[in-house]
């Protein structure tokens, strides 16, 4: 059924009181990863459940546990209906660094058509468009077209202990068709944007412990061992210069992307000297050898080195040989690669090169599985039908080199699809100072689920 007008119109109508509301719930420093701020994180809860209910959704309430809390409510009033699960985060990065925000990270700020906050773009933007777009449906018509559950996360910057204890443990009660997640980007602005394909992480930290305590390096230099010289020399034992992963099979089990899809890919408006002057800003571009900047992204295992700390950092001279050192890292995983497998095989591959005189742990805080949904699946096609609808232009279908590790749960407990439709653009600084969300695209976002919407319920 097309878009009913006057659920258009109240899209169109109420503009600046969704930027107003948005603003407010981007005001409320929800940082997951900060105990001192778990009365902010209860707060964004508290007030994605309230808009839930104002707006006409049953049984909302907090999923309590043991970490941050789901926000779940349900609208269940549309028999043979489809029922769609919506899923989100209102937790949001630390700001560090301050002193690179134009802005306060936590006063929203409108500068042109862009909204700058921590959060704006990932997640809550994302979440409150499709907030917004039932509410439409809602207010102005009285009901949905389909059923519909929201399940909003607190975690998703950190563990995500919570949404993966209640996936598992309900599995295919969870009760829907599909999960529709808005926590991805356009390839670019203007381009309506499905992302088929989310890599797999794993997060470890590397831990090198040499002798008892710190040592004065004129006395003990020479005899020694040093463990920030040993995490270098784990380091490039894991990944040599050309990009290419150390780890004994860890490329056994990778999946390559079909010829159509590559040949997809090399369609999309991908400017590479754009890329690598707007977006990565260093000299150049670095990476596997024959393959292109899009494979290496988006179908192809990375390793990364993401912080090292131990010994003396701070200003001035100590002439200290550290006790200790740790090393965070990440490997992105691709289709087909087992999550357990190539984490052991990391810990192996560490062990196997402890320099003399350390003693080498890797603890293992993440892993998660790659995911890839099939672009003829019926709430794909009727996704990009509503993008296309709104943007008046062709949908197109990407990868994304990122995880959202909650969709390889959905998939593998609930049996449930995942469909991406993103309104983020690639220079809205995620997880960086300056983070924004184009405030077009908020609109055209809401505009867009409420044509979804409109769309599974023929």
């Amino acid at each position: 059924m097309p878009l009913d007008s006057r659920v258009l119109d109240y899209y169109r109508f109420h503009r600046e009181e969704f930027l107003e509301g948005l603003k407010s719930l981007l005001r409320i420093p929800s940082v997951s990863a900060l105990s001192e701020h778990k009365p902010d994180v209860l707060r964004a809860a508290g007030f994605i459940a309230d808009d839930l209910t104002a707006m006409g959704f049953q049984a909302v309430r907090l999923v309590e546990g043991k970490g941050h809390p789901l926000v779940y409510g349900e609208w269940l009033q549309a028999p043979g209906k489809p029922t769609l699960l919506i899923y989100g985060h209102y937790d949001v990065q630390p700001p560090d660094p301050l002193d690179e925000w134009v802005s306060p990270p936590f006063e929203p700020t409108l500068r042109g058509d862009n909204l700058y906050a921590r959060g704006a773009v990932d997640d809550k933007g994302q979440v409150w468009l499709v907030l917004k777009a039932l509410e439409g449906h809602l207010k102005a018509s009285g009901r949905l077209p389909i059923n519909v559950k929201v399940l909003i996360e607190g975690e998703e910057e950190v563990d995500g202990g919570m949404i993966a204890a209640y996936v598992k443990e309900r599995g295919r009660d969870i009760g829907a068709d599909a999960v529709l997640i808005c926590d991805t980007e356009m390839f670019a602005p203007g381009l309506p944007t499905l992302t088929t394909g989310l890599r797999g992480i794993i997060y470890a930290e590397i831990e090198v412990q040499g002798a008892r305590t710190d040592l004065h390096s004129g006395m003990y230099g020479g005899v020694a061992p040093n463990p920030h010289q040993a995490i270098a020399e784990i380091l490039t034992g894991l990944k040599d210069a050309d990009g290419r992963i150390l780890i004994p099979g860890v490329y056994d089990d990778v999946a390559e992307p079909s010829e159509a899809e590559k040949e997809a890919w090399a369609t999309l408006p991908f400017d590479e000297a754009a890329f690598l002057a707007n977006e990565v800003g260093s000299t150049s571009l670095t990476g596997e050898p024959g393959r292109s900047s899009l494979e290496r992204m988006w179908s192809r295992p990375t390793f990364e080195v993401h912080g090292i700390r131990g010994g003396f950092v701070g200003e001035g001279a100590k002439t200290v040989i550290p006790a200790k050192a740790v090393a965070k890292v990440s490997l992105r995983l691709v289709p087909d690669m087992d999550p357990e497998k190539t984490a052991q095989a990391l810990v192996d591959r560490v062990k196997a090169l402890e320099p003399k005189g350390c003693r080498v742990q890797t603890r293992i805080m993440a892993a998660s599985a790659a995911s890839l949904a099939p672009t003829d699946h019926p709430f794909v096609v009727k996704a990009a039908e509503a993008l296309h609808e709104t943007f008046d232009r062709q949908t197109v279908y990407i990868r994304s080199g990122g995880s959202i590790p909650v969709v390889g749960l959905f998939q593998r407990y609930a049996g449930i699809p995942s469909v991406l439709m993103g309104f983020g653009l690639p220079d809205d600084n995620l997880h960086a100072p300056n983070e924004k969300f184009h405030v077009p695209n908020l609109y055209a976002g809401i505009e867009a689920v409420g044509r979804y919407l409109a769309l599974l319920g023929e």
